[in-house]
C-alpha cells in the first residue's frame, strides 16, 4: 500500500507543500485535500491547496475553503507555488492528466510527488504513494495516513475531521454503498470524536438545493430520462440547450445519475451530459457489472466497479446510441 516510505523523513522539517486534486473537484476530492491541508499547517508547513477549476456551491462551506487557489482565476500565482514546492501531494487521482490544465505543470515540477488515492490502474508518476482500490475514499486514506504513517491521530481536530467526513459521506452515498466496511464506521466514530457534526455536514451538502436547480431536476426527470427494460438499464442524456435553459453550473448534475439507479429492477444508469467541448458520461450499477470496464473500453475513462465516468467526442445522440450498442454485450449480467 505504501511505496516510496523512505521519503516519509522529508515532513520532520518545514517544508513548502502544495496539495492538489482532481478537475472539477467533488467531496471526497476537497474534503481529503483541505483534511490534510489543516492537519499539516499545524506541522508549521507552508502548504496550499491547488485545483484546476471550480467546484460545487454545496462544499463552498467547508473549513478552509476561502484558501483553495483555482488555476484559472490565478494561474501565475498557482505555477509559481507548484514549481517551488518540494512536496506535491496529489490526492483521489491516480493519473495526472486527471488535474487537466495542472498536469504539464504538476508533471515538470521539480517537487516530489506524493499520491493518495483509491482509483484502479495508477500512473507511474510518484516518489510516494499510498493506494488502495479497496478504500472507500480518499479521506478515508488521508485518515490512515495521519495515523498509521504519521502518528497524527491525535492532531486530528474538529477542522479536519469535518474535511475528512464529508470526503467519506460524499463518496459513499452517506454510507449506503457496498465500499461502506466496518472499518469506515470505525474511523467515522473516530471522526465524529474529533469533532465532526454529522448532521451539519449533512445539512450542508444534501439540503442547500437552489430553487433552480430543483427545476432543472424536475425537468430532467420528466424529459431526458429513458428506461430501457429489456437491459434493466435506464440514463438521462442532457443537451447543452437543457444547460443553458437552467443556467446549470458546476455540481447541479451531481447524484442525477442516482435517481436512474434508484428505479426498481435497473442495475445500470448513465448520465451523458453535452458540455459542447467533450460529452461526459457518469456510469452507476448494482452488483457484477463493470463501469469501469465500459468507461475504459468505450469511452476513454474508467473508475470503480460500481461507479465510473469518461468521456467522448462527437454529438450526444451519437454518444447515446454508442452507449446502447454495448447493452448486449452485458446482457448476461444485467438480466441475471
Amino acid at each position: 500500500m505504501l511505496k516510496g516510505k523512505d521519503n516519509l523523513q522529508l515532513l520532520t522539517k518545514p517544508r513548502r507543500i502544495v496539495i492538489t486534486t482532481h478537475h472539477k473537484p467533488d467531496g471526497d476530492a476537497l474534503g481529503s485535500s483541505l483534511g490534510l491541508y489543516h492537519w499539516l499547517k499545524k506541522k508549521n508547513h507552508q502548504v496550499s491547496v491547488v485545483v484546476s477549476s471550480d467546484f460545487p456551491d454545496f462544499l463552498d462551506w467547508m473549513p478552509g475553503r476561502g484558501s483553495v487557489i483555482m488555476y484559472p482565476q490565478s494561474p501565475e500565482m498557482a505555477s509559481k507555488l507548484i514549481n517551488e514546492a518540494e512536496i506535491i501531494f496529489c490526492l483521489d487521482y491516480s493519473a495526472l492528466s486527471r488535474t487537466h490544465a495542472l498536469e504539464p505543470i504538476i508533471r515538470e515540477a521539480a517537487g516530489q510527488k506524493w499520491m493518495i488515492d483509491h482509483h484502479l490502474e495508477p500512473e507511474d508518476f510518484a516518489d510516494l504513494s499510498y493506494w488502495d482500490s479497496n478504500a472507500a475514499a480518499t479521506a478515508q486514506l488521508v485518515y490512515r495516513f495521519l495515523e498509521e504513517e504519521l502518528q497524527g491521530k491525535a492532531d486530528i481536530d474538529a477542522d479536519i475531521a469535518t474535511c475528512l467526513y464529508t470526503g467519506i459521506m460524499t463518496d459513499t452515498g452517506s454510507f449506503r454503498f457496498r465500499s461502506t466496511t466496518a472499518a469506515v464506521h470505525h474511523i467515522i466514530a473516530e471522526l465524529l470524536d474529533a469533532g465532526a457534526r454529522n448532521w451539519e455536514i449533512h445539512e450542508q451538502v444534501y439540503n442547500s438545493a437552489t430553487e433552480r436547480r430543483l427545476n432543472f431536476l424536475g425537468y430532467c426527470l420528466l424529459n431526458c430520462l429513458e428506461v430501457i427494460p429489456a437491459y434493466n438499464t435506464a440514463l438521462f442524456s442532457i443537451r447543452k440547450e437543457d444547460l443553458a435553459k437552467f443556467n446549470v453550473t458546476t455540481g447541479d448534475t451531481e447524484g442525477l445519475v442516482n435517481y436512474a439507479l434508484s428505479i426498481k429492477g435497473i442495475r445500470l444508469a448513465a448520465l451523458i451530459v453535452d458540455r459542447t467541448e467533450l460529452i461526459k458520461l457518469s456510469l452507476r450499477s448494482i452488483g457484477e457489472i463493470p463501469c469501469n470496464e465500459i468507461c475504459k473500453k468505450y469511452f476513454n475513462g474508467g473508475g470503480h466497479l460500481n461507479a465510473s465516468g469518461g468521456s467522448a467526442a462527437g454529438d450526444i445522440a451519437t454518444v447515446v446510441n454508442t452507449f446502447k450498442s454495448i447493452l448486449p454485450e452485458y446482457k448476461e449480467l444485467l438480466t441475471k
